[in-house]
């Protein structure tokens, strides 16, 4: 009986073999993870032509000029246009000229710094790629000296100490851009002067209830409680309500007089009656938290702490001094007065302090 092979074998003839059918040699296929290598270089028209080399050096410079005129144009406009200037531009609408004219000149202006930087690479920049071997962490001498020697070339290649029209008009525009942003820092508001270091507290001026609305009298303040005033005259129907009793909002409090530690305190006091800066030192939260027993008082925002009995000292939490105290006494008619402005800015600390 004759030997056979089982039905999964393969014929000796269908396995590879370097040579085919009729003996002939079978090609190998090619590493596919070999390295290519670069392709050959192509040089530009820039590369090998002056004058085409010397138009994108001028079209560079445009561009960087472009946007010199277009931080020029942005201060301009924000001089020019005032606030509340409104023209029809279609397809927007009615806008704001001020709005529309800084953001199209600021975009002109960073746009061409941009596309000057772009169009200087493409066309007159070295192009030729190269590889190199990854290195370790750690550069020897000898690498960063080539590193150096890589920047120098780069540096010489890209034309920037030859081409000394993209290179200044470059510096004109880069210097430009940011006068932009200094300008629009005007647009924060008029500065503050020294309004900040008064009120519309002023000798003679009454305290008056807020919730009333009506003069606080001596004898509707009691030991323990805690009553908002604000200046006779202030309306909360004005129009600048609201910046000028951030300024002015007061705490009444009555304390015993031999309670009261302070002696300038005492003195500014009448009959034990105090009138402190409602507006925390810290960053300018209204306080309004009292505590009876130890004449403490809280600001609800980040837990300042102050002594009303011992010229509202900080006793704890990050407010940088005490409030300021308003010097009071009774008119003729028997209503609390003011007996002139704060001697010191009342709220936050970090502007007036020298």
């Amino acid at each position: 009986m004759s030997e056979t092979g089982s039905h999964n074998d393969v014929p000796e003839q269908n396995l590879p073999s370097e040579h085919g059918a009729h003996g002939g040699d079978v090609a190998v296929p090619d590493d596919p993870f070999a390295n290519p290598g670069h392709p050959p270089h192509e040089f530009r028209r820039q590369d090998i032509d002056e004058r085409a080399a010397k138009h994108s050096e001028r079209v560079t410079a445009g561009l960087f000029g472009l946007s010199m005129l277009g931080t020029i144009a942005f201060i301009a406009c924000f001089v020019i246009f005032p606030v509340d200037k409104i023209v029809f531009i279609f397809p927007f609408g009615n806008v704001s000229a001020l709005n529309f004219s800084l953001g199209l000149t600021l975009a002109v202006a960073l746009i061409g710094i941009g596309a000057g930087a772009v169009h200087w690479a493409r066309t007159l920049m070295s192009d030729e790629e190269f590889s190199d071997d990854r290195h370790s962490a750690g550069a020897d001498d000898a690498l960063r000296e080539n590193v150096e020697q890589q920047w120098i070339q780069g540096a010489k290649e890209s034309g920037f100490g030859r081409r000394k029209l993209i290179r200044n008009t470059m510096f004109g525009a880069l210097t430009l851009v940011p006068l932009a942003g200094v300008v629009i820092l005007r647009d924060l508001g008029p500065l503050p002067e020294d309004k900040l270091r008064h009120t519309l507290w002023s000798k003679g001026k009454v305290l008056i209830n807020q919730n009333t609305n009506k003069p606080l009298r001596p004898e509707d303040v009691v030991v323990g409680s805690l009553t908002f005033a604000m200046p006779e005259g202030l309306e909360e129907s004005q129009e600048d309500f609201q910046e000028q009793i951030a300024k002015a909002a007061l705490m009444i409090i009555r304390i015993k007089p031999e309670d009261i530690k302070d002696k300038r305190e005492r003195d500014w006091a009448h009959q034990g009656i105090v009138a402190f800066s409602k507006i925390c030192t810290h960053v300018g939260c209204p306080i309004s938290l009292y505590e009876q027993q130890t004449h403490h008082v809280l600001c609800p925002c980040h837990q300042s702490t102050f002594d009303l009995a011992d010229g509202a000292r900080v006793i704890f939490g990050p407010a940088g001094h005490a409030l300021p105290q308003l010097r009071i006494s009774v008119n003729d008619e028997g209503n609390l007065v003011a007996l002139g402005d704060f001697e010191e800015p009342v709220g936050p600390a970090f502007w007036e302090r020298g």
